[in-house]
């Protein structure tokens, strides 16, 4: 019989180092400044983007997954379309492979990125035939 310690944290992961499969433990050779310094060698977005992916993470495993599988599609894609990527996940606060892989996948690197926010730090409110300016006062004839 296996007893593990009860974990308070909504969505929080709990374990036992031994119950793990090898696939699941972190790797021996897990260095993040090893990740960063490949990501900072492709661009600085990248770079950025790789500590926030880690900083994200709780377990280093999960960290180690993430950043080695953002860091492959260098190889796949090009680290043009990786940077454009890696600024798009970073504009929406979108910090995982699978993020990464969605925007390539759509080919959403290849638009143009949208600041979202505008000079005094608001968020901005996309251009829509359907959304009126503030001063509209073409609604009901009275």
């Amino acid at each position: 019989m296996t007893v593990h310690q009860r974990g308070y944290k909504q969505y929080g992961y709990t374990h036992d180092e031994a119950h793990l499969a090898p696939s699941q433990k972190a790797p021996v050779d897990w260095d993040p400044g090893q990740y960063i310094a490949e990501a900072a060698s492709m661009h600085p977005d990248v770079e950025d983007y790789i500590r926030h992916v880690i900083e994200a993470k709780v377990h280093p495993e999960q960290a180690c997954k993430s950043c080695r599988g953002i860091l492959n599609f260098a190889s796949r894609v090009g680290q043009k379309r990786l940077v454009n990527a890696c600024r798009w996940a970073s504009n929406h606060g979108l910090y995982n492979s699978p993020a990464i892989e969605e925007i390539l996948k759509n080919r959403q690197d290849e638009l143009p990125l949208e600041e979202n926010e505008n000079d005094n730090g608001q968020k901005r409110i996309p251009a829509h035939e359907n959304i009126r300016e503030k001063d509209y006062s073409g609604c009901c004839p009275g």
